[in-house]
């Protein structure tokens, strides 16, 4: 997507090491970091200088990469697995793009390790581009049908940051709002705030305004009014996790946005990439047992922004003695989601949708669990 005019990804590999937008600087810098040692991929996941579940495992696939490039030994690529893998728990990208390059590497011989290393996670991060791509024209189907009816400028819904920002290039919930604007279908985006680290505020809002995307940013809690309003068309959210059976996993906050939109007739839709899906979970009790990524209560008693002298600022909203409990996601239940975009198409938020679009997948899973 564009800054400033210029195509750009949130992560590019050079030939020792690899570049990312840190994204803990914007909105108010655009600062790139060079990633080294696997420590600092670890790093850049952990403080958020690199989130959203698709970006997160492909930072993790060039961290094995740079391990690699240290140590190739079983011991090291395990050691870099394990490190990587505890950085974030709920979001199963990591996971998926960790297993896929250790299985890749573990067969070789070490000295033949980095260079498959290095391809995996190019494979893993071309992957999600094109993914991402794909998943876009989907929605922007969704947003022309809108369009169609409406005959006027579609209003959209987002929550959190699920926008290129989020993975490689395109996004996910946001990348069919950049195929609907960029082929002239009149569309604006609500940006939800999403306290308390202010995803939508300061990520959301920030790209959408370097693509040229009309855009206005409300209060988490003012999606519900403009529902009941009719000033919203139609919610489109990223997710984490998503399970087999269609519950979705995504930033604190997205549950409320689905019931909300249940009451007021309004298409909540969840862009999943495929390795989005958690096709060992099946059922209500199983996504009730997923990790739920426990985070710093500073983040609720403080707020990070630029003071009207130009100098960021950490700032205290909370008095000294309140506790605070800051639970990174929660859970959508699938009966509140209208349909899943992914890669493949817009499936039913079930069982039977999603297997529909990935026989394979749902197979795969079914014959490991009976293996067990």
């Amino acid at each position: 997507m564009n800054v400033t005019g210029q195509p750009t990804r949130t992560i590019v590999a050079g030939r020792d090491t690899v570049e990312i937008i840190d994204q803990t600087a914007l909105p108010h810098a655009f600062v790139t970091r060079p990633l080294r040692t696997v420590a600092e991929a670890a790093h850049a996941i952990a403080t958020m200088q690199v989130r959203g579940a698709p970006l997160i495992g492909a930072t993790a696939a060039y961290g094995i990469w740079l391990a690699m490039r240290q140590d190739a030994s079983d011991a090291a690529l395990e050691a870099a697995h394990a490190a990587l893998l505890a950085t974030r728990p709920t979001a199963v990208n990591l996971r998926w793009a960790l297993d896929t390059v250790r299985d890749r590497l573990a067969p070789l011989a070490l000295d033949a390790r980095a260079a498959a290393a290095r391809a995996a996670a190019d494979a893993i991060a071309e992957e999600d581009v094109a993914i991402n791509r794909a998943i876009g024209q989907h929605a922007r189907g969704l947003i022309a049908a809108a369009f169609a009816r409406r005959k006027e400028k579609v209003q959209v819904l987002t929550h959190c940051n699920a926008g290129w920002l989020a993975t490689v290039d395109w996004g996910t919930a946001l990348a069919g709002v950049y195929a609907a604007h960029d082929a002239g279908i009149p569309v604006h985006v609500w940006v939800d705030e999403t306290r308390p680290r202010n995803q939508g505020a300061a990520l959301t809002a920030w790209e959408l305004g370097a693509h040229g995307v009309p855009h206005t940013v409300i209060v988490d809690n003012a999606g519900g009014h403009l529902m009941q309003r009719g000033q919203v068309d139609l919610a489109l959210v990223g997710t984490d996790r998503t399970t087999a059976a269609g519950d979705v996993v995504n930033k604190i906050g997205t549950y409320l946005k689905a019931l909300a939109a249940r009451d007021c007739g309004v298409p909540f839709y969840v862009a999943a990439p495929s390795p989005s899906i958690d096709w060992t979970i099946d059922g209500a009790d199983g996504a009730r047992g997923i990790p739920i990524e426990e985070r710093s209560p500073e983040e609720v008693t403080t707020i990070a922004g630029m003071t009207t002298m130009g100098t960021a600022a950490h700032v205290r909203v909370t008095p000294p003695g309140s506790a605070a409990h800051n639970p990174g996601f929660d859970v959508t239940p699938a009966r509140l989601v209208t349909g899943i975009i992914t890669e493949r198409g817009v499936a039913p938020a079930s069982r039977e949708g999603l297997a529909a679009l990935f026989p394979e997948r749902a197979q795969a899973a079914a014959k490991m669990k009976a293996s067990t």
